[in-house]
């Protein structure tokens, strides 16, 4: 079983419609103002119930905003109809800490988008076995270590939290046996010097306890206004001889997803000199409501462009604030400034192959 998903790669070669677009608008605005994202990443709320060390986000301080459930029933549908074609519950904050997270997940779901949510699963809502579950595409929970005291430490919490986060996902796991769903369940953990050596610990649990698809384990980029700087210089070579160790628990049902290919990317340039990604492809919702074109730079004005709360997404997509934007992006920004591995890095380098850089002779296919 190969990495099924795609998950240390890209799936942009399955939109060949939006990068023909994307190819198309160049530095036209009035060409590249109508493109949609694919994929938005949504923070229902920003309240979080962990405090992690490697938290990317720690700088927006774990507010308790969040987007009402009333605002979500007019802007769900209104994704759809603009072509948006997934969303991914996420964010800023711990997004099953909102009372309404099953009802945004099945609305979503509803509206002709995919539904995905990324979780520490230490607390899950009475409905959402019920509600959210069969409507969602793939659920990845944050399970950062084998142990709970080195889960509790990384965390930043309780060790019986991980204890309750592996019961909620094998109950998430056993309803889906027993309904036949089709959401596919993992855990995910950040690779570090303090739970590199329980890694084979965590995947044996989660293969054969938990009844989790995969187990992925990723590297830390540092995020370019996080106040955790304990692992900005993280070297990954040491540890990448882990993916042949690991590989022995593969199964046709089981991956360990190693994502080797993201962690020798970060002792190297981004390769590509121009993002191609902002503001075309993806876009961030936070639990203010402020639509933002980049993850990385959240709470940068350069990259807001309204709010749901204040204005329809096509307001927004459309607007001044984004063309405003989309101009800084296609001739100002620097991206040898930008996060190292960012969300849209595999993208890009497509983007820029197809783009900026095609190699000789395209049409000897």
């Amino acid at each position: 079983m190969a990495d099924l998903y795609q998950i240390d790669s890209h799936k942009m070669i399955y939109h060949p419609d939006r990068a023909a677009a994307i190819k198309a608008a160049g530095r036209d605005w009035d060409k590249a103002k109508h493109i949609y994202p694919v994929f938005v990443e949504l923070a229902p709320i920003g309240a979080c119930n962990h405090r992690c060390q490697f938290c990317c986000v720690d700088y927006i301080g774990y507010k308790p905003d969040r987007l009402s459930i009333e605002m979500m029933r007019e802007r769900l549908p209104e994704l759809a109809r603009l072509g948006v074609r997934s969303l991914h519950f996420a964010g800023e904050g711990e997004p099953m800490l909102h009372k309404n997270i099953s009802e945004m997940i099945r609305l979503t779901k509803e509206s002709g988008m995919d539904a995905s949510l990324t979780t520490n699963a230490s607390i899950m809502p009475t409905d959402f076995l019920d509600d959210a579950l069969p409507h969602l595409s793939w659920i990845k929970v944050s399970m950062n270590a084998g142990t709970a005291e080195t889960y509790a430490s990384l965390h930043g919490t309780k060790p019986e939290d991980f204890h309750k986060a592996q019961a909620n996902l094998t109950a998430m796991a056993e309803r889906r046996r027993a309904k036949q769903l089709d959401c596919a369940l993992g855990a995910q953990i950040l690779l570090l010097p303090e739970n590199a050596d329980e890694l084979e610990t965590l995947v044996k649990t989660a293969r054969d306890q938990m009844g989790v698809d995969y187990v992925v384990v990723k590297s830390y980029s540092h995020h370019l206004s996080s106040e955790t700087t304990k692992y900005k210089d993280m070297d990954y070579a040491a540890y990448l001889h882990l993916e042949k160790d690991l590989a022995k628990y593969n199964t046709d049902r089981f991956n360990v997803v190693f994502r080797s290919n993201t962690m020798r990317k970060l002792a190297g340039a981004h390769g590509y000199d121009r993002c191609h990604s902002v503001p075309f492809v993806w876009a961030y919702i936070m639990a203010n409501g402020t639509v933002s074109g980049c993850s990385a730079y959240l709470l940068n004005e350069k990259f807001e462009y309204g709010n749901v709360n204040d204005q329809s997404f096509e307001q927004i997509w459309t607007g001044a604030k984004r063309q405003a934007s989309f101009d800084y992006v296609m001739n100002e920004l620097d991206i040898s400034d930008c996060r190292k591995n960012c969300r849209m890095d595999e993208v890009n380098r497509y983007l820029y192959a197809l783009i900026d850089n095609p190699p000789p002779h395209v049409n000897f296919i």
